[in-house]
Formats: structure tokens, C-alpha cells, sequence
């Protein structure tokens, strides 16, 4: 099965790799660097993605062990994707470059998976994974 996520090239400090889309656009909201429209729409996209998208439950104790998720190639993990337009065009618009992880097998040591997506810690060393910066 194909695994990938997609991420700026800024490193995340909890996890020491690549920001995720979701926290590199909820550190423009943070930053105060969205207008007023778009944070209210970032939080009603934040809401449905919290509704439909599991949250995996290390995230309740700040995600000790570093973990890091990556969509499954499945119809449920690739109807997400296709739903974060608000995401994209918030990277598109704020100059933030995204690129999209991918491997053929399990990136890491699994802590958590879903139909959605999977979470691992731990990267295997020898894991092959292809980078592509994402244009829109």
C-alpha cells in the first residue's frame, strides 16, 4: 500500500521532522498572519476535519514519543486530501511550499492507525521515500 503526508520543509520540534499541512496553516492562525475571514473559515475547517478524521489519541498527552502521520492511498485517506482545499490555498497564498512524502510500505513503528491514515514513530532507516514539492 502507498503511504504519504504532506508537509512544509520547516521541522516540527515536538517530532523532529517535517510541519504537517494542518499545524503548518494553524501556525498562520497563530501568527495572526490570516485576515478575519479566513481564520473564521480555518475554524470551521479545523472543525469538520476533527469530526471526520479521527484524532489519534497520543496527541491527548503533546505526543510524547514524536509521532507522525501519513494518509493511507485508500478511497477514505485520498477523500481527505481532496477535501483541504482551504488548506492548500492558505499554503498557496501565504508562499508556504508544501511537499508530498511518499513510501510502498509502512514508513516507521506503528502507534496508531484508522482507515484514514497511520502514525508512526521511529522511521525505519532503510524505508524508501520519494519527495515532491506540490505546486497549485
Amino acid at each position: 500500500m502507498r503511504y504519504y503526508r504532506v508537509h512544509t520543509a520547516d521541522i516540527a520540534y515536538r517530532t523532529k521532522q517535517p510541519r504537517g499541512i494542518f499545524t503548518a496553516v494553524g501556525k498562520l492562525v497563530d501568527s495572526k498572519t490570516l485576515t478575519e475571514e479566513e481564520e473564521k473559515e480555518y475554524w470551521k475547517n479545523r472543525e469538520h476535519f476533527e469530526e471526520v478524521l479521527p484524532v489519534p489519541p497520543f496527541y491527548e498527552q503533546d505526543n510524547p514519543d514524536g509521532a507522525i502521520t501519513w494518509f493511507k492511498d485508500t478511497d477514505e485517506g485520498n477523500a481527505i486530501w481532496n477535501e483541504m482545499d482551504f488548506y492548500r490555498d492558505m499554503c498557496s497564498k501565504y508562499g508556504i511550499t508544501l511537499v508530498m512524502s511518499e513510501c510502498d510500505k509502512i514508513p516507521g513503528e506503528v502507534i496508531y492507525e484508522d482507515e484514514f491514515q497511520v502514525a508512526v514513530k521511529n522511521l525505519y532507516d532503510d524505508i524508501s521515500i520519494k519527495t515532491k514539492e506540490l505546486g497549485f
